[in-house]
């Protein structure tokens, strides 16, 4: 899903959890809706991974090249590609940042349900554009694809 897409429904998503649940400070409503868009932070890694490039609005560009050239093809096609290994899409760090909001400091349960939040829309995005789901677990993704780059 394009950045402007998270931002948008980060921005509803805050403003709900504002309404309904009065007693989540401001702080704590900046932090779910800048860690609900800055999760995507893996992706310019990745694109220094593979790419060897530091620039990210070269990463940016190249996303949104891979981006519309995915999206070009059918869906059956699109269900078949590897599209990254991109850390932070997964279980298992939310089950991290779970424990460590619960242990260590509340804060991380904000960044958790900021993750939480954009890991249900990119499921969604790629279920309704790729009939399938690779960004629910890391171990997952590498035991499917064989690789990381």
């Amino acid at each position: 899903m394009l950045p402007k897409y998270h931002i948008f429904l980060g921005f509803i998503f805050i403003l709900f959890l504002y309404f309904f649940f009065p007693q989540i400070s401001l702080l704590g409503l900046v932090i779910i809706f800048i860690s609900s868009i800055l999760i995507d932070i893996d992706h310019y890694l990745y694109y220094i991974f593979k790419k060897k490039d530091l620039n990210p609005y070269n990463a940016y560009v190249w996303h949104i090249k891979e981006w519309k050239r995915i999206n070009k093809l059918p869906r059956k096609q699109r269900k078949t590609l590897y599209t990254g290994f991109y850390l932070f899409h997964g279980i298992e760090l939310l089950i991290i940042l779970l424990l460590l909001g619960i242990y260590i400091n509340y804060f991380f349960i904000f960044i958790f349900i900021g993750f939480s939040f954009h890991l249900i829309t990119d499921i969604i995005h790629e279920i309704y554009f790729k009939e399938t789901i690779d960004k629910i677990s890391l171990i997952w993704s590498y035991f499917r694809w064989k690789k990381i780059n």
